[in-house]
């Protein structure tokens, strides 16, 4: 499998709730390393620059609107297949379809507020990498 880098975040209710470092233990363990990381707080216009794919869907001002309400924790996950690997620690979107050990599953407050967000594919990661790592060189082994 080849060697892959992708974005997650740990969304404001992660924040609130102290959960950063639980969050990052779990993608470390499931082999993934860490190669960037910051913490920040999306303006309204970037997070609806950031999930702008979604501008049409009917909870797309929510989304915005929850996720400019606190600090996030960015990162950039590296690792043999990062993107299939981190969606499988973060659980389903829906915390109550995911499965059972998984981040959302164990931490979300509901579909909106479930703890992290993931890349789901290469465009999106390397969209989403620039977007919060924009014109950093990350680490490299």
């Amino acid at each position: 499998m080849a060697v892959e880098r992708t974005l997650s975040m740990v969304k404001p209710d992660g924040v609130e709730r102290n959960l950063i470092g639980e969050v990052l233990a779990r993608f470390e363990r499931a082999g993934l390393r860490i190669v960037a990381l910051r913490m920040a707080r999306l303006s309204l216009a970037d997070a609806q620059a950031f999930y702008g794919v979604h501008r049409e869907r009917p909870f797309f001002q929510s989304l915005c609107n929850y996720m400019s309400s606190g600090p996030i924790v960015a990162f950039v996950l590296e690792g043999d297949g990062a993107i299939a690997k981190a969606r499988e620690v973060m659980g389903a979107t829906d915390p109550a379809k995911a499965a059972t050990g998984t981040i959302r599953r164990d931490f979300a407050l509901s579909i909106e507020r479930n703890t992290v967000h993931g890349s789901d594919a290469r465009e999106t990661a390397a969209f989403e990498i620039g977007f919060h790592f924009s014109g950093l060189n990350l680490y490299a082994r």
